[in-house]
């Protein structure tokens, strides 16, 4: 067992990374149902939060089926990060992340995200001033440091560690890499192997199938990993990933059917959740993903992404079924 503060998770467990524009209640739901232990929300805008924008206040549903769940912040000045985690502690999550990982540019340019890796004694201050202001558990995810010449982030871990941060995740990059290249554990594994730390450690980047889940547990020591694109269209990865760690054996992949009963739940539920109109427009970024593989199939996917009304794209992944029942799906894709 795998304790964050007092939430007890199973042994390696597998945590579903917050994702911007993806990671919203719909997704995570089927990725819950596939075996995801510890999932978070989209990333919330601190600044945004706090001047009761209507779309970072959307981003705090959370459901109890969900449990446990985090709600993950960013921002730049310590201030409004800390009004920003009182707020949280009103919807009542499981724990408070704080994002010093993102890389994007809107993001870094104001010192909010990865941005903070220039400035290691105001990630330091500003991640004690939240775990002041707050009863719920801190977490932080993060990254290498910001460039190849700056890859601090061993000592960065003992630091936030010793402020009293419950758990920390790592991704295997630095800021200036984005998500490009391979993703370098080394760092990941000297923190996990440092006998100054005692909280949970976890390994995030390039983890996409159930054989690379088991070598890097083996290799790097790490207590969970957090995956990320590789359960965009394909929640099965936690379950395949659980599966083989326990049995050395690989689950049969999803069917068609599995994958369109995927989609139309979380279709469905992305419709409740956003209503019919925002819930057909946002769900047009997933359909590649969840049918990635399936020969012939640009001009279904054109119907799915040009056709307006719930009830007609409930209609077309039936007919999508029933059209390449049978017809395998390509592995190299």
């Amino acid at each position: 067992m795998v304790k964050i503060d007092q939430i007890e998770l199973p042994d390696f467990p597998l945590l579903l990374a917050p994702m911007e524009d993806v990671s919203d209640p719909p997704f995570r739901m089927v990725c819950k149902e596939h075996g995801a232990d510890l999932m978070y929300t989209e990333f919330i805008s601190s600044e945004g939060l706090i001047r009761d924008a209507a779309k970072s206040k959307m981003k705090l549903d959370i459901f109890e089926y969900e449990r446990p769940i985090g709600v993950q912040i960013f921002g730049s000045e310590v201030e409004t990060m800390v009004k920003c985690a009182q707020i949280i502690e009103s919807v009542n999550p499981d724990l408070l992340d704080i994002n010093y990982g993102c890389p994007v540019m809107k993001v870094t340019c104001k010192g909010a995200g990865a941005g903070i890796l220039k400035d290691i004694p105001k990630m330091v201050s500003m991640t004690e001033a939240i775990v002041k202001a707050t009863k719920l558990p801190v977490t932080v995810k993060t990254r290498l440091g910001w460039d190849e010449q700056s890859k601090n982030v061993v000592e960065v871990a003992e630091r936030l560690q010793d402020i009293g941060i419950k758990a920390l995740t790592i991704h295997g990059r630095t800021r200036v890499q984005m998500y490009k290249g391979s993703a370098d554990w080394t760092l990941i594994g000297a923190i996990k192997n440092n006998p100054r730390m005692h909280i949970p450690v976890f390994g995030n980047g390039d983890i996409d199938s159930p054989q690379k889940a088991l070598e890097y547990k083996n290799r790097y020591g790490v207590d969970g990993l957090m995956i990320g694109r590789a359960s965009i269209g394909y929640p099965w990865i936690f379950n395949e990933i659980k599966h083989y760690l326990a049995t050395g054996n690989i689950l049969e992949p999803p069917t068609l059917e599995d994958r369109a009963e995927a989609c139309r739940r979380h279709f469905e539920f992305s419709v409740q959740w956003k209503g019919p109109v925002l819930g057909v427009l946002e769900m047009r970024r997933h359909y590649s993903n969840y049918f990635k593989g399936l020969p012939h199939f640009k001009e279904d996917r054109m119907d799915l992404v040009t056709l307006k009304e719930p009830e007609a794209i409930l209609t077309k992944l039936e007919e999508i079924k029933i059209k390449f029942r049978g017809v395998d799906f390509l592995t190299a894709v």
